[in-house]
């Protein structure tokens, strides 16, 4: 096994080798030969430590970081054919959830999140069509005289679907937060079922094999940007919900709290149901658990080091989140390898930590995108434009 990498074995970022910078081009033309060199995140940290910096650097163009989150801040958006008589829907819903019609057309926007008794949203819709089956579409008219229909019920599903797109905006996240709970008892939230006072933490980001903490600020991704989403092709949108690309950050660049946010959108037919999974958070609602991975490509030295820094240099902040408050008490931040190793110390407290996301799936989808790139069937490609420097983390007074 490869020796673990820690700061005493890695020079300071002034002391960074200088090494040679590779272009897009370089590396497209690589991959269109079929000798490009990818390694999944972990791999690469493994070759750091074992030969260094400057030599993994040279036998390394891509790293692939992945990552496998619960999200309830999605939207899946289908695009209907007419019906006869045509109808201008209003009040839609799909398997027994409320949809938001579009337009004069056949429309429909179904939210991921909440559902019927906090338990049937539209993360198990999404569920039964990626697995083959039928959901229910219901929908009052609102007549016009080219729209006549007053009513339509008739059922969904993949094939009659002539194009949809699953939105996710907060898809890509750069750091995640600990989850905590000073309360007495059990509290229900986004993260899973906390117990109090500091009974439990829960991790939402997997650390250094996310894409965030591999790819500080997000800064190789922008609008246009290819991502694997779900199995299928994605693609960034621009920036996401609650991003704020200026947190504070690390010696090494990485943030130190959630972050930058892309937002993305991949096609619905595209996604395959290994990687995609419904879930219901009691007391919460519905929400999707999503494999999403990313090529880096190692164009430097800093970008380089950026991937190649381990869990014991990288933290996220810990937060109460019993306080239902905006800002919400934090307890500082605490190292991801404590995290990975399965319990924190936080306000004298020796909590146990478990993740709230699925380091397994995350790891599959970082293989899949490793192979593909290497196959030449993944577009490589830098942002034509960065995320938007303006933070969209801006509180609503009221």
């Amino acid at each position: 096994m490869a020796p673990r990498s820690t700061s005493a074995d890695r020079p300071p970022r002034s002391e960074l080798p200088d090494l040679p910078r590779r272009g897009e081009e370089e590396l497209r033309d690589r991959q269109r030969r079929g000798v490009l060199r990818v390694r999944v995140a972990a791999d690469f940290r493994r070759l750091v430590a074992e030969v260094g910096l400057a030599e993994a650097y040279g036998a390394t163009d891509v790293v692939v970081a992945a990552e496998a989150t619960f999200t309830d801040q999605a939207s899946l958006v289908l695009n209907l054919g007419p019906t006869d008589p045509p109808i201008r829907p209003r009040e839609p819903q799909i398997d027994g959830v409320a949809a938001l019609a579009g337009g004069s057309g056949s429309d429909l926007v179904l939210p991921i999140g909440g559902g019927d008794g906090f338990r049937h949203g539209g993360a198990q819709a999404l569920a039964t069509l990626l697995a083959g089956g039928s959901v229910e579409l219901s929908a009052a008219g609102d007549p016009t005289p080219l729209q006549p229909r007053r009513e339509l019920h008739t059922r969904l599903d993949l094939e009659r679907i002539g194009n949809g797109r699953l939105l996710l905006h907060r898809g890509i996240v750069e750091n995640g937060v600990v989850a905590v709970s000073s309360a007495e008892g059990v509290i229900h939230s986004a993260w899973g079922p906390l117990l109090g006072p500091f009974g439990n933490a829960l991790f939402s980001a997997s650390g250094a094999d996310s894409i965030g903490l591999a790819m500080p600020g997000l800064a190789l991704l922008g609008p246009g940007s290819p991502v694997l989403v779900g199995g299928g092709i994605g693609w960034v949108v621009g920036t996401g919900s609650a991003h704020q690309p200026h947190p504070r950050r690390l010696g090494s660049g990485h943030a130190r709290s959630p972050g930058a946010v892309a937002a993305l959108s991949v096609d619905l037919h595209a996604l395959e149901g290994r990687w995609v999974r419904a879930c219901q958070f009691e007391g919460h609602g519905s929400a999707l658990l999503v494999a999403i991975a990313a090529p880096i490509p190692l164009l430097d030295g800093p970008t380089a080091a950026q991937a190649a820094t381990p869990d014991a240099e990288l933290e996220a902040p810990v937060l109460d989140v019993s306080i239902p408050r905006r800002i919400k008490p934090s307890f500082g931040g605490v190292s991801y390898a404590a995290l990975k190793a399965g319990a924190i110390a936080v306000d004298g407290n020796r909590i146990p930590a478990a993740p709230c996301h699925s380091p397994r799936l995350a790891q599959e989808l970082a293989e899949e995108l490793a192979e593909r790139l290497r196959a030449d069937r993944f577009p490589l490609r830098l942002p034509l434009l960065p995320l938007a420097a303006r933070p969209a983390l801006i509180p609503l007074e009221a």
